[in-house]
């Protein structure tokens, strides 16, 4: 295949070029502010010969033939230009002033609060032709693996099962917006990327603001914020449609439509995707639809609309369990140093694409399954194969719809206000009851042949099979109304205010129900304290049952003032959370009779302080320096236990501390630049709960706090231009993560009895914060070998990466020994775009090849494994693990029209 398409690719490349005796020379620049424009790409189509301006915009063509030829000028982020010219004898002179592709950029980056060159903070932007070119339909979090202190990974393979990690904050710490909306969940703060499978096919941008960021939302990031933005409604009508295949039966097709700008005033783009796949990892299929649709009006000359809505209802096989290293790969187990040979002979190698999720089943069961409400396909459908079942899938539909007004109020005051609703119905299965193993292994497998069976035996006195086991659905049906207000005054031209609210309610309903009854007629469930015992069926409500609210406000003031070389700003904000809860099946104790339990938490207030400066020593090099200071409002798990009812009567925001300083240097000739910058973020008084069973019988919580981490280190990313046809970009970290203390808390076992107290106690002093390497690199070389190719080779580097763990498992005082360290690894990517010449120009092929050299890798490892480890000593026998995808490619057409 490969070498199919290798030819494929060589056959295209057509070049030749003659002597000329002319020149064309010139100046692009941006239309509506007269600025030059660097990097715009001028093209004589039919030819190799073309030029990029320079850092004033200018650029100069030797050597053409006279002739007549069509001029191609290009850049991204703005209306490409063709324009026909007869070159004659000597030098022909031309300008060019470009239009943004859409007016709502400028307004878009404003919601989202994005960064420039005179932000005092770490940045870095990821382009649209970055994630086009390097993203080849994986989750949108793997294209940036190439930014410092960065890590992202794919874990157990499923489609849009990615994880990120900023300066060694899982996501739940790194808030991630898209327009400027967040959408992170808002009870836990994680991000599921498959429900915005489709925004990498529609991202315009990617900016990750790194540390404390100049974001302002009720709730704000730690880690860092990921901007997304999506591409506006074009203003030039036309469209895109892609073909792409690729490993693990993969198929994608993309259609874009523009409608082009309509009296002056409307524009519409959509984009719609299909994408089918039978996964690399076993099991990992894929059934996804997604859209996007961007709508812009232009009210009048100072008000203008936009309205975007996207999501994508999509189906996925997962791999969520880990496993013992041995069970991928043996010879690669026992080539490490701390892992005992005699772990091996326990946990029987399966091989690097095992799943444990999914196993075999009679094609003779054909039993239906429960799926959705009407979001999410019909509600009773046959399952996904004949041959095999998924212990764990998840399907969903989380609709997006914001509708964002930017208005100039006077000459001085703008408004910006972003009005959004979020949606969500879906889930994921798993089983429920008494389930048949496989345990021939060590590897626990589900035998669910001997579930049917063991359920069709399993008689009542009408002869009705009763299910000992089935497959339930954990249902997340939400919803979000929010709405984000920004005012900004143009004070003088030196000092900008801006005065903000993040105002945003949520509802979600947490429930299992029956999907697959595996052969009986019902099961009996026992869960619901005010039903007990009851016979439930498909679509039944089953184990848990009930509703979690979130409302959160928060607002802020900020101040910017810029002179000459000198910038700063400083911000101040308050943000006020409440949580509630409404337990369908737990009896409240508090209550007479039979009552359903409704808990609800005070008020819970936070605020953040932050400042910035910088100084540009002169035209090429700045200086800047920022600090903050948050106080951040427990997640809702941490207040209250939506299990048992418990809440946390007293729960302790934690608090982070910032500090960054950092210099950015531009070569004057553009050819050669660089960022560097040091950060330290103290993290002070992690919470965590432990739930405990008072003597009385009753439930509650131990709030376990003071626990603090360090997070520091040094960031580094250098672009050079090598040769007109090659750039060199390097990223580069190095960072410390470790937690400072040990901690102990205090509770009354006996609520009658006060003063008799006992202890828990954490000892981490000294760990390192898991999850993520402490040391990475990125190299991106870009050439361009011949006319209309380019290759773009994708090198990472990770190390000290030490396993992830839960602190609450650190009870024992003597056991000091450090968390198992995950081996260096280095892996390449591989990437070919070849534009198409002559009739199909504007078209392009495309080749993506993944971990190129098939290198054999692990990226995400737990220590200490409860089920996976062998004897619990934190080194490598005792891990679980995902190991890397194998080389895979990806490859296709696109088509512009």
């Amino acid at each position: 295949m490969l070498r199919y398409l290798s030819i494929v690719f060589l056959s295209l490349i057509v070049s030749g070029s003659a002597l000329a005796q002319s020149t064309i020379t010139g100046k692009v620049t941006d239309a509506s502010t007269g600025e030059p424009i660097i990097g715009a790409n001028i093209l004589v189509m039919g030819t190799t010969q073309g030029a990029a301006t320079d850092l004033n915009g200018e650029y100069e063509i030797d050597d053409v033939d006279p002739g007549t030829y069509n001029l191609r000028v290009s850049n991204i982020g703005y209306v490409t230009l063709m324009e026909e010219i007869t070159v004659g004898e000597g030098t022909l002179t031309l300008d060019f002033e470009m239009e943004l592709t859409s007016e709502s950029l400028t307004s878009l980056e404003v919601f989202a609060s994005r960064s420039d060159q005179t932000t005092p903070v770490a940045f870095s932007d990821v382009s649209q032709e970055e994630i086009r070119v390097q993203l080849g339909s994986r989750d949108l979090p793997e294209v940036l693996n190439v930014t410092p202190s960065v890590y992202s990974t794919n874990s157990g393979g499923g489609a849009g099962d990615a994880r990120i990690n900023v300066r060694g904050f899982s996501q739940r710490n790194v808030a991630v917006m898209i327009n400027g909306v967040p959408v992170n969940d808002m009870e836990n703060g994680w991000v599921y990327w498959s429900n915005w499978d489709g925004v990498g096919d529609a991202a315009r941008s990617i900016q990750v603001q790194r540390g404390i960021s100049n974001v302002n939302l009720a709730v704000p990031s730690v880690g860092g914020t990921l901007n997304i933005i999506t591409d506006p409604s074009n203003n030039e009508a036309g469209g895109m449609v892609k073909f792409e295949n690729g490993s693990g039966a993969f198929n994608k097709t993309t259609l874009m439509l523009n409608s082009g700008l309509i009296n002056d005033k409307f524009a519409i783009s959509a984009v719609g995707v299909r994408k089918e796949g039978e996964g690399i990892v076993d099991g990992t299929w894929t059934d996804s639809w997604a859209y996007h649709l961007a709508a812009s009006y232009q009210v009048n000359d100072d008000n203008r609309l936009d309205l975007f809505a996207l999501g994508a209802p999509q189906r996925h096989g997962q791999n969520l369990y880990a496993q013992n290293i041995a069970t991928y790969d043996r010879s690669y187990a026992l080539g490490l140093d701390s892992y005992d040979p005699a772990a091996a002979d326990v946990f029987w190698e399966k091989g690097r694409l095992f799943n444990s999720n999914v196993s075999g089943v009679s094609n003779s069961y054909d039993g239906n399954q429960y799926v959705g409400d009407g979001w999410i396909n019909p509600s009773i459908q046959s399952r996904y194969s004949k041959n095999f079942l998924n212990e764990r899938e998840n399907f969903f539909h989380k609709p997006q719809v914001n509708l964002n007004w930017y208005s100039e109020l006077t000459d001085k005051l703008t408004l910006t206000n972003v009005l959004y609703y979020s949606g969500g119905k879906g889930g994921g299965t798993g089983t429920l009851g008494d389930i048949e193993y496989d345990y021939s292994h060590a590897q626990r497998i589900v035998d669910w042949n001997a579930t049917i069976a063991d359920n069709l035996a399993n008689l009542d006195g009408s002869g009705d099979a009763v299910a000992n086991g089935i497959i339930r659905n954990s249902r997340n049906n939400q919803w979000t109304i929010g709405d984000i207000l920004k005012l900004t005054y143009q004070a003088s031209d030196e000092l900008e205010l801006q005065a903000g609210l993040d105002w945003r309610t949520a509802e979600i309903e947490h429930y299992r129900e029956v999907r697959d009854l595996l052969g009986g007629r019902y099961y009996i469930d026992n869960s619901n304290d005010l039903d007990p015992n009851r016979e439930t069926r498909l679509g039944d409500k089953v184990a848990y049952n009930f509703d979690n609210t979130v409302d959160w406000l928060g607002g802020y003031l900020q101040g910017e003032y810029s002179k000459d070389k000198f910038s700063t700003y400083a911000t101040v904000g308050i943000s006020t959370v409440k949580y509630s809860h409404l337990n369908y099946f737990l009896d409240d104790p508090n209550k007479a009779g039979l009552q359903e339990t409704e808990r609800e938490s005070d008020n819970l207030v936070g605020y953040q302080a932050k400042a910035g400066v910088l100084y540009g020593l002169n035209d090429d090099l700045d200086l800047y320096l920022n600090v903050g200071a948050i106080s951040k409002v427990p997640i809702f798990d941490n207040v209250i236990n939506d299990g048992t009812g418990a809440i946390n009567e007293d729960p302790e925001n934690e608090k982070f501390y910032f500090y960054e300083a950092g210099t950015r240097y531009r070569d004057p000739s553009g050819r050669f630049g660089f960022n560097l910058n040091y950060y330290l973020t103290d993290r002070r008084d992690r919470s965590f709960t432990r739930g405990i069973n008072f003597q009385d019988g009753t439930e509650g919580l131990i709030n376990i706090t003071g626990l603090d981490q360090m997070h520091t280190g040094v960031e580094l990313e250098t672009s050079a231009k090598l040769a007109e046809w090659a750039r060199l970009d390097v990223a580069a970290s190095h960072n410390l993560w470790e937690y400072k203390n040990d901690v102990t808390a205090l509770y009354t076992p006996d609520q009658n009895n006060p003063s008799v107290q006992d202890t828990v106690s954490l000892f981490v002093e000294g760990l390192k914060v898991g999850n993520a390497p402490q040391t990475q690199f990125a190299y991106t070389l870009t050439v361009e070998p011949m006319q209309n190719l380019d290759i773009t080779l994708v090198g990472t580097t990770f190390m000290r990466h030490w396993s992830d763990f839960d602190p609450l498992d650190r009870d024992d005082p003597s056991d000091r020994a450090q968390t198992w360290q995950v081996p260096n690894y280095t892996v390449f990517n591989a990437h070919l775009n070849y534009a198409l010449p002559g009739v199909f120009e504007g078209s392009s092929l495309f080749l993506n090849l993944f971990n190129l050299f098939d290198n054999t890798y692990i990226q995400d490892a737990t220590d200490n494994s409860r089920f996976n480890g062998y004897d619990g000593d934190h080194d490598a026998d005792d891990a679980e693990v995902f190991f890397g995808l194998p080389r895979r490619y990806n490859f296709g057409v696109r088509i512009n029209f």
